[in-house]
C-alpha cells in the first residue's frame, strides 16, 4: 500500500474539511490508506472546530457503509480531541433526532431515513469512543430536554425544537444513559 498524499492544512475551512473527509473515505473504501494514516488525518481534522464539523457532516451522511462500522482508528482519532468531539457528537445526536420528526411531518420519508441513519451512526460513535466527559454531556442534554434548563437550554432554544422534537431527542438519549 502506498502512502496517502492527503493532508490537513492549517486553518482548514468547513468546506475543505468536508471535501477532505470524502477523499479519505474514498481511499478507505479502496483500501489505499493505512489505519495509522486514517487515525493521523482524522485526528488532525478534529483538532479544529471547522475540521471536526466538516468531518462529521461528511462522515455521518456518506452513502457508503463505511460509517456504519467505524474502525478502531476512527475511534482513536476522535478520542484525541475530546472537547470538540464531545460537543459535536452531543449536538449532532440532538439535531438529527429532531430532523427525523421534521422530515416526517413534511412527508419526506427519504430525508427522514437519512436523518435516522445519521442518528444511528452518531449513537454508535457515542457508545464506542472512550471520552470520559461524553456521558456527562449526554446527561446534560437530556436534562435540558426534560426541564428546559441547563447547559443545552440555549442550543435547544436557538433551533426552536418543539415538544415532539424534544421527545425524539430524549428517546435517542435514553438508551445511552444506562
Amino acid at each position: 500500500m502506498k502512502s496517502t498524499s492527503l493532508s490537513v492544512k492549517e486553518n482548514i475551512t468547513f468546506e475543505e474539511a468536508i471535501a477532505l473527509t470524502q477523499e479519505i473515505m474514498t481511499e478507505m473504501e479502496k483500501g489505499q490508506i493505512s489505519a495509522a494514516e486514517i487515525e493521523s488525518l482524522i485526528g488532525d481534522l478534529v483538532k479544529s472546530k471547522n475540521g471536526a464539523r466538516g468531518f462529521f457532516v461528511a462522515y455521518l451522511t456518506d452513502s457508503r457503509p463505511l460509517a456504519d462500522n467505524p474502525s478502531p482508528s476512527i475511534f482513536r482519532s476522535l478520542e484525541s480531541s475530546p472537547k470538540t468531539v464531545t460537543e459535536l457528537l452531543v449536538k449532532n445526536l440532538a439535531m438529527c433526532s429532531a430532523m427525523v420528526v421534521h422530515h416526517q411531518r413534511n412527508q419526506d420519508q427519504d430525508t427522514a431515513s437519512q436523518s435516522e441513519t445519521v442518528r444511528s451512526r452518531t449513537t454508535r460513535l457515542i457508545k464506542s469512543v472512550d471520552i470520559p466527559s461524553l456521558k456527562g454531556e449526554i446527561e446534560e442534554l437530556y436534562q435540558s430536554t426534560t426541564t428546559g434548563q441547563g447547559n443545552y437550554k440555549q442550543f435547544l432554544e436557538r433551533w426552536g425544537y418543539d415538544d415532539e422534537q424534544l421527545k425524539a431527542i430524549q428517546q435517542a438519549i435514553e438508551p445511552l444513559l444506562s
